[in-house]
């Protein structure tokens, strides 16, 4: 028995089976590349599901975690955390925000986004103002309230009754967006592009003529940039290929490099709403993935990352577009930066599993979606050896019809 199938029926005794998970065992990272507990290497396009956006234990990240870890772990946010102050006002410097909620995950963050609009609709209008309009096919986390939030039934399949209060429409569809507007509606929250939903870009214009709508009614605009935030659009938030503020932003995911935190980023008129008791993370900000996410951030903002994601973006887009060209059971790519979908005709779940066996991480959305997430240090190189495993998989897979 080899020691990567050792490690896998001991996690099958004892680990919650809440993911279809695929036969590797993952010990150790380096850039774009990640190796198994039997020295087996593989070239890593799925970075953590868009986690690991500067490579797998980028130095900078790394020294910085080793440097705190040395310091301070944790601290209550009963007191002041230097790291978790410098984190904020570099998240506001380079946003719209004015201040930030730190917790733990993308849902978390997503929560805390749908507590404020409510608060601050009551406070503001009355207590019976607290629908929130959001997508179908969006996807905003894995807790009661963001499962009721997202525009999947799949995801409350056996979680019924939801948290009432929300209404799905059409992503892109503006007129459905309009019709949706009630009295009883306090805020709107999209994805300025869906992942999970098969990486679905807001059509042009899409985004500022819902800001309007949001204005002419006073609502408020929630973008969930827990996926396409931190650089991996080509930009540092993905609402400013747009031009378009919203109110709020949630981050999480890429925000350390690969420590989990989350956040919430608000305007000041909207973020005074909550004072203290209204809402809390006893982990949130902690100076331990705050001082990498500092070192995450600088790294993305100072050292190129950003032009490389739209230079290389921009390659795989074009090597994926003419791949896609020659098999009729492939479509359109779609996406920014480095979130890229391939749309097919077929199941993809057959595409990720022979590009495992090939040494080749990717991964399957909305089920007929290939998804493309690299880390933004990706190199032209590492895109021609992703593509020498694709063509040949995609020639065999049209071969067996």
């Amino acid at each position: 028995m080899s020691l990567s199938q050792s490690w896998i029926e001991r996690g099958n005794k004892h680990i919650a089976t809440t993911y279809g998970r695929y036969p590797l065992v993952a010990v150790r990272g380096e850039g774009c590349w990640l190796w198994d507990a039997d020295g087996n290497k593989y070239l890593d396009f799925l970075a953590g599901v868009a986690v690991n956006n500067l490579g797998h234990c980028h130095p900078k990240v790394v020294q910085a975690l080793q440097e705190q870890a040395a310091t301070l772990l944790h601290c209550s946010n009963y007191y002041h955390i230097p790291s978790q102050i410098e984190l904020a006002e570099k998240l506001c410097e380079h946003s719209f925000g004015d201040r930030v909620f730190f917790c733990n995950s993308g849902a978390e963050a997503n929560e805390a986004a749908m507590k404020l609009v409510r608060r601050h609709s009551a406070e503001n209008h009355g207590e019976n103002r607290f629908v929130v309009i959001t997508a179908l096919a969006s996807f905003h986390g894995r807790t009661i309230g963001t499962i009721s939030a997202t525009g999947q039934d799949a995801v409350r399949k056996g979680f019924t009754p939801v948290v009432p209060g929300f209404r799905y429409v059409p992503f892109g569809d503006m007129d459905a967006m309009r019709q949706a507007v009630t009295k009883e509606v306090c805020a709107v929250m999209l994805e300025p592009v869906q992942g999970e939903g098969g990486i679905n870009v807001a059509p042009p214009g899409y985004l500022k003529a819902v800001r309007e709508l949001c204005d002419e009614h006073n609502l408020l605009l929630v973008f969930d940039e827990v996926q396409v935030g931190c650089g991996r659009t080509g930009k540092l938030f993905a609402y400013q290929h747009d031009e378009v503020e919203p109110d709020i932003m949630t981050l999480a995911k890429a925000l350390a490099g690969g420590p989990p935190i989350g956040a919430m980023v608000a305007r000041e008129a909207v973020a005074a709403t909550f004072v203290p008791g209204t809402h809390g993370s006893t982990f949130g900000g902690n100076p331990l993935v705050t001082r990498a996410a500092l070192a995450a951030l600088d790294t993305l903002i100072n050292d190129g990352v950003l032009e490389n994601c739209v230079a290389m973006g921009a390659y795989l887009r074009q090597r994926l577009e003419d791949l896609a060209s020659r098999y009729a059971f492939a479509g359109e790519v779609r996406g920014r930066g480095l979130i890229l979908g391939l749309q097919l005709e077929i199941e993809g779940a057959i595409f990720v599993k022979k590009a495992l066996e090939r040494n080749l991480l990717i991964n399957c959305t909305a089920g007929k979606v290939l998804r493309f997430v690299p880390p933004l240090t990706v190199t032209r190189a590492e895109i021609d050896q992703a593509m020498d495993i694709l063509e040949p998989l995609f020639k065999e897979v049209s071969q067996e019809g």
